[in-house]
């Protein structure tokens, strides 16, 4: 794929993945999953590409909106699409930021469970949670 191309579907990912972020409620609202598959059912109707699911991820982790990160990650899992350890560990990073370690520790647990590779990211991410729990 040339370079160009993939610039322009990163951009076309983007402008997905902010569609979605517009569509949720603002903060103090919680957010409904019924909602939040529905906009990631219409901006993805084939599935996020991986790199596209991780770019989500880590960007509510980085906003610390670990309640979205988790119902996306279900979101991945029940509809099939791929879900890898950079998944994983980009949602423990919100349980970090968001001191759930008890939810940290649960996801790491689900990586094993699933057949996801626990890599050094996932145990310094969990230890993080930990830490800050």
């Amino acid at each position: 794929m040339l370079k160009e191309e993939q610039k322009d579907l990163r951009s076309d990912a983007d402008n997905r993945i902010q569609s979605i972020f517009q569509s949720l409620p603002r903060s103090g609202h919680p957010v409904q999953s019924d909602d939040l598959f529905a906009a990631l059912d219409q901006a993805f109707p084939d599935g996020p590409e991986p790199r596209t699911s991780t770019r989500i991820l880590s960007g509510l982790a980085k906003e610390g909106a670990l309640d979205v990160a988790l119902l996306t990650l279900s979101w991945l899992e029940v509809n099939d699409h791929e879900v890898n350890s950079f998944h994983y560990n980009a949602v423990i990073n919100a349980c970090a930021k968001t001191n759930t370690w008890t939810e940290a520790i649960h996801l790491f647990q689900t990586m094993s469970l699933s057949r996801v590779e626990l890599d050094t990211f996932a145990f310094s991410a969990a230890i993080s949670a930990c830490e800050k729990g």
